[in-house]
């Protein structure tokens, strides 16, 4: 057994740009200023959101935005590697860890291989541990073990490389228990020693991956309160002596207007509550989830300033955060806490080993990846107007719909967290050409391989499932076929916002019944359409990506489809 799964074993037995500075007092800073001089300074290191973005994205996907509206371009794990280098050269302690979505929703250089050559970039840079994101849990539990420990994968074998040696480092689930034995299913906590001083690092996911995933492969799974699950190992680390504890958890926040890496204009949201919420004996959170970046500081439950910090996703910033922790007491001295993003630039050199293992993925899935399967005329973009609807999405709501006319269907709706990029009309570093669209684009856009199903709703139930869009706590609007139309209030009631429902042109009768396909993943329930359940006689389709590449090959030089099937009013 490795050291890694003995320490694994041991801990889940246990469990059964504008740096930040923390000032305290005056008389306190004099303390603080005293501890600081034996003090051991350990520097964190943190990416979040990855995806599986081992090339460098493209389009607004490998920007970032500054607090001024300029961009810089952005990401890839070669430049990612020489970044952390730097940053680890700068300091004698160092500390790299993740807070989620590392993998999953990957692109084809590394989704083709069920992300095996982003855990081999993430294994060669050094990364200690990660917090589990939703997207670690798209092919269900029993993949993630595999991910974790290695063997090749049960139905495609080894294709990357003769044998898979798994994860060297831990993917964490505080949160994350057995159903049947309520024991954890993933180790809920790492420790590192840094100049013999113990830093633990409790990690999870956010308790709603049962809604953001396939339910069939969590089955056996529970996902509990972050807040409880961080203060019990919180308090666990505390009893053995372990007093610097740091929070990784796949939760965050949007912020309200440009404020580039550093900035912190959040909408209180639930990364923010848990960050003020969680055990003050918890010395820093890191968090992710939401693809935006913020450098704050809030206030823990006893008062005291702790960072809370997010980088932007596919790999564009790293979060740093660098610690003083006390030799006596083992504790970090919070006044002496600095965090900032820094940008994963691309104008260093890239790592010569990350980058053999980007190129091999390459050369392994070019000849995939790169075959032309259709034609666009101008960018297809997936941000949303403020109806709701976007081009790309009601694109492959069409795309849906044409698959699976066979079927019966007369309309179909597609969730907009499964449309993970841009078309643009660019060529690629590939060269294949202006407008060309190749296979490995567009699974970029689709990486989730969902099944298309075709259900039966009543007009009533249809209605129903659409009201589910809005909740208490989130707006997701499904992107509609052409052939389906409505509008709906912005003031009116959660539970009464459509009017004007129709397919075809024709209002919905509430008594009739209609063929609406959707995929595997909404019609179980996800992203909260709990209504889709309840459909009857389903019909299973092919696979969405395989009905996105044929209708892009059916429709040469495809335009952005307009938008206007969405309305609203007051």
């Amino acid at each position: 057994m490795s050291s890694f799964r003995r320490t694994a074993a041991l801990v889940a037995t246990a469990g059964v740009g504008l740096a930040i500075t923390f000032a305290g007092s005056p008389a306190q800073a004099d303390v603080d200023a005293q501890r600081a001089q034996r003090a051991v300074d350990v520097r964190l290191i943190g990416i979040n959101d990855l995806h599986g973005n081992i090339e460098p994205p493209t389009g607004s996907s490998g920007r970032v935005t500054l607090a001024d509206g300029t961009t810089v371009n952005a990401g890839g794990a070669a430049y990612n590697a020489t970044h952390i280098k730097k940053l680890q050269s700068e300091v004698k302690n160092s500390v790299i860890v993740g807070q989620g979505d590392l993998i999953g929703a990957s692109p084809i250089v590394s989704a083709l291989f069920h992300d095996e050559p982003t855990i081999d970039v993430l294994n060669t840079v050094g990364l200690n541990a990660t917090a589990a994101g939703n997207h670690e849990f798209d092919e269900g539990y029993k993949e993630l073990l595999r991910i974790q420990q290695g063997g090749c994968h049960p139905v495609d074998g080894c294709q990357f490389d003769d044998t898979y040696r798994g994860a060297k480092f831990p993917i964490l689930g505080a949160n994350v228990t057995k159903a049947r034995s309520g024991l954890p299913a993933l180790p809920p906590f790492w420790v590192e020693l840094r100049d013999g001083v113990p830093i633990g690092f409790i990690g999870m996911p956010l308790k709603d991956v049962p809604i953001l995933v396939d339910p069939n492969g969590i089955k056996e799974l529970q996902f509990g309160d972050e807040i409880k699950a961080a203060n019990k190992y919180a308090d666990l680390l505390n009893l053995i002596g372990i007093k610097s504890i740091v929070l990784l958890v796949h939760q965050g926040d949007n912020p309200v207007g440009q404020t580039g890496p550093n900035g912190c204009t959040n909408t209180p949201g639930p990364g923010q509550l848990i960050a003020e919420k969680v055990s003050p004996k918890i010395d820093a959170v890191f968090s992710g989830h939401s693809h935006q970046h913020y450098n704050c500081t809030v206030k823990d439950p006893a008062g005291n300033p702790r960072p809370f910090i997010e980088g932007l996703a596919f790999g564009r910033e790293l979060s740093v955060v660098d610690l003083k922790i006390d030799r006596k007491t083992r504790d970090v001295i919070r006044s002496e806490t600095k965090a900032e993003n820094k940008i994963v630039t691309q104008d260093v050199a890239p790592d010569a080993g990350i980058q053999a293992i980007i190129d091999k993925a390459k050369s392994k899935s070019g000849p995939i990846a790169n075959k032309q399967i259709g034609t666009i005329s101008a960018d297809i973009l997936r941000a949303q107007a403020a109806t709701g609807e976007s081009p790309l999405g009601n694109l492959i709501a069409d795309s849906q719909l044409a698959a699976t006319t066979g079927n019966g269907a007369v309309a179909a709706l597609m969730n907009p967290g499964g449309v993970r990029a841009d078309l643009t009309f660019p060529s690629s570093p590939a060269g294949e050409g202006n407008g060309v669209v190749t296979y490995g684009e567009a699974f970029t856009v689709q990486p989730f391989g969902n099944i298309l199903q075709t259900v039966t709703l009543t007009g009533t139930q249809l209605k129903a499932v659409l009201e589910q869009q809005w909740s208490a706590t989130r707006q997701i609007i499904l992107q509609p076929s052409s052939s389906l139309t409505y509008t709906w209030s912005t003031s009116a009631p959660i539970g009464s916002k459509i009017t004007d429902l129709a397919i075809a042109g024709t209002p919905v009768d509430p008594a009739a019944s209609y063929r609406i396909t959707i995929n595997s993943f909404l019609q179980g329930g996800g992203d909260g359409f709990p209504g889709f359940t309840v459909g009857t006689a389903i019909t299973g389709g092919g696979i969405d990506l395989d009905a996105f590449a044929a209708y892009l090959g059916s429709h040469p030089n495809q335009a952005p489809p307009a938008l206007g099937r969405i309305k609203t009013t007051a």
